[in-house]
């Protein structure tokens, strides 16, 4: 499956990079064996490349930008997430790094996102790193060598992690820096050596692109379709279970964490890889995701023995440890990457306060409100000062990558719920029996039967009595579930504790209505009727 290295050699002299050894294209392999051969990365005894971010192990939200011109101006909802960046300034920055990378061994690539022909975008990667061209190999699309010959890219994608900008001279906040270009289609990256912001500056273009010229929805989800055909969507923050929930034995992957959804009402994936969480990764909880850890996969951060064997649960250098690897280290994937006929859409939570029900069917004011709002919890020990559960909010589940407002795609979402019949369900892959350091974390086994259940329609078609509204979320949750005890449904039952049960809760639901405040002028009465009911 991998693609040997292209015979085509082209010139960045028009990029303003001048002077530079190009690599293009290479293969995986030979990408790989750079980087042992530069010293910058090392086998793992699965075979995977094993490679070290540097300073930057997650995303920095803070130094995204995005360039404020004729395109964009009045678009982009503005703000802590969306911050405008000058186009002068832009234009300055870009010369810097070219000059920088001008003279230097650089690896460039030809990919394309989205998997229906009718929404392809073409993307040239320019990176600094070999292992960096491995990981855009592995999450977006390839082409065919036929393809390469006659490829003309949209998109530019120049990365430079040994750049550091001035921020006092070239208008960033630091010296790392992401920057999208809608005029020039440049995503501009600087100062990190974290993979994931090549892929989230392509998926942040495509969440501006879709909505304004295409009519489509853009998700940040997982998606897998049944042996009937019937497609389902996975909505959730990272570490909510997104790829492991989507990676089923039973049923075909589409992929993992960005699709769209068009207005024929077919699911497409973005990209042609997956970035999955490797924290307390075992091969008994999540087969499919440790059997793509080989050859060909990219492990980020993590800490390996002399021997080349992975601590899974080794932290030292970060919680965000991952890996990136082409969808086809998945066996059961849906060829190409499109689904019909989308059936169940799960809203996804980490509630670590262990008070929302384990599954609930949402109505769709409630699932409008829920979306908005993209709930889930920080825990203890994953960020700086952070020492108890803390609510946190990202609307429509991918704040950091929407460039329009999000009651924009809460309203195409809302339609297309509604001219398709679709079931949605919120899904607290959290704690239960208490919060966090008293309850225990949602088994994965209840939680595919849950999903499994209202997937078959076991839930759906149960009895209405079956279903029992919650006092302080306003959520349908089911009695009885095939394959998942009673007391589990109940997250009162399960705590042992009315009283602190009940303050905990009343908590969260305050958490809910302040977050929610900032979109409240924008939010019809359906959507307000989907607020958890008062707390007081």
């Amino acid at each position: 499956m991998s693609q040997n290295t292209s015979t085509k050699s082209i010139s960045l002299n028009n990029y303003g990079i001048k002077n530079a050894t190009v690599n293009y294209n290479l293969s995986p392999e030979k990408l790989h064996q750079t980087c042992i051969d530069k010293n910058i990365g090392k086998e793992a005894d699965s075979g995977a490349l094993a490679i070290n971010t540097g300073e930057f192990t997650g995303r920095s939200p803070m130094d995204r930008f995005i360039v404020k011109d004729d395109i964009t101006k009045d678009k982009v909802w503005w703000g802590n997430i969306n911050l405008p960046f000058d186009s002068d300034k832009f234009d300055k920055l870009y010369d810097k790094v070219v000059d920088y990378l001008s003279g230097k061994e650089i690896y460039v690539r030809d990919s394309y996102a989205c998997a229906d022909e009718n929404y392809k975008l073409n993307i040239r990667v320019i990176n600094e790193y070999p292992w960096s061209n491995m990981f855009a190999y592995n999450m977006f699309l390839r082409p065919t060598e036929q393809e390469l010959e006659t490829f003309s890219p949209e998109w530019t994608v120049v990365n430079a992690p040994g750049f550091m900008a001035d921020a006092e001279v070239d208008g960033t906040r630091q010296h790392n820096f992401a920057i999208l270009n809608f005029e020039k289609k440049i995503a501009l990256i600087g100062g990190t050596g974290y993979t994931g912001e090549i892929k989230k500056g392509i998926f942040s273009a495509l969440n501006f692109i879709l909505p304004v010229f295409k009519e489509t929805l853009p998700m940040h989800c997982s998606a897998n379709v049944g042996k009937d055909g019937d497609t389902s969507i996975f909505f959730g923050l990272s570490g909510t279970g997104k790829t492991t929930l989507s990676t089923d034995p039973n049923r075909s992957l589409i992929g993992d964490d960005e699709h769209g959804w068009t207005k024929e009402n077919t699911v497409f994936n973005f990209e042609g890889g997956c970035y999955a969480k490797v924290i307390n990764l075992s091969k008994e909880q999540e087969p499919e995701i440790y059997d793509a850890i080989k050859k060909g996969a990219i492990l980020e951060n993590v800490i390996m023995d002399e021997n080349g064997t992975v601590d899974f649960e080794d932290t030292s250098i970060t919680q965000n440890t991952r890996v990136s690897y082409p969808i086809y280290h998945i066996e059961n994937i849906k060829k190409p990457s499109i689904g019909k006929n989308p059936k169940n859409i799960f809203f996804l939570t980490a509630d670590a306060f262990g008070v929302l029900p384990p599954i609930s069917k949402l109505t769709p004011g409630q699932a409008a409100y829920h979306f908005i709002s993209g709930y889930t919890a920080k825990v203890a020990g994953t960020e700086a000062g952070v020492t108890e559960p803390q609510p946190s909010f990202s609307a429509c589940f991918g704040a950091p990558f929407m460039p329009l407002h999000p009651t924009k795609y809460a309203e195409m979402l809302s339609a297309k719920m509604k001219d398709t019949g679709v079931n949605v369900w919120l899904v607290n892959t959290g704690w239960t029996g208490g919060p966090y350091g008293v309850g225990s974390r949602m088994k994965l086994k209840y939680t595919r039967a849950m999903i499994s259940a209202a997937m078959n329609g076991s839930l759906e078609d149960a009895n209405k009595d079956n279903y029992h509204v919650h006092s302080m979320f306003g959520l349908a949750q089911p009695r009885t579930c095939p394959n998942v005890p009673d007391e589990i449904l109940s997250p009162r039952k399960s705590w042992n504790n009315d009283k602190g049960y009940y303050e905990t809760a009343k908590k969260l639901v305050n958490s809910f209505k302040e977050n929610f405040k900032q979109f409240e002028e924008f939010a019809n009465e359906e959507i307000m009727a989907g607020a958890p009911p008062s707390a007081n």
